[in-house]
């Protein structure tokens, strides 16, 4: 049963706007068009953008989509390939994650020293706003705000 846009857009969690865009960089094939003009989808446009979306819920980039994409497509390729792919966007969601706890221990620790420090004091003398012009973010214990 052909599907428009709005009826795609709803099965795979996502909005026309997007499907034109994954149309227009070659994610998705150019729909075929009724009489009226209006885009018509198939059961395999549906599957492929419900894999679409997964990957980008994943974290995907893009052009590592692209080659997922390209891979349900290619009989003559591994699986090694899409394991390949998957573990070095692992790679990139650790590095970061790791950067991500780095941010989550200075905010604490410019926390920590306005608690300490000036908790309720004047806006200028906040520890907090004084740290966030110093280069660089990187803190030791005790010195949020100065720089190593």
């Amino acid at each position: 049963m052909p599907l428009r846009i709005g009826d795609l857009a709803r099965q795979t969690r996502t909005n026309p706007p997007t499907i034109r865009y994954y149309e227009e960089i070659g994610l998705l094939p150019v729909p075929g068009r009724q009489a009226g003009g209006q885009r018509v989808y198939g059961e395999e446009d549906r599957r492929r953008l419900t894999f679409i979306r997964q990957c980008r819920e994943f974290g995907f980039p893009i052009e590592s989509i692209r080659s997922l994409v390209a891979l349900t497509e290619d009989l003559g390729r591994s699986c090694l390939d899409a394991r390949t792919i998957a573990a070095e966007h692992l790679d990139a969601v650790r590095e970061k994650m790791a950067a991500l706890r780095k941010l989550e221990r200075s905010l604490a620790e410019f926390i920590r020293a306005c608690d300490g420090t000036c908790a309720g004091g004047p806006g200028p003398d906040c520890v907090i706003l004084q740290g966030m012009a110093e280069p660089p973010f990187i803190r030791t214990s005790g010195q949020a705000g100065r720089a190593q």
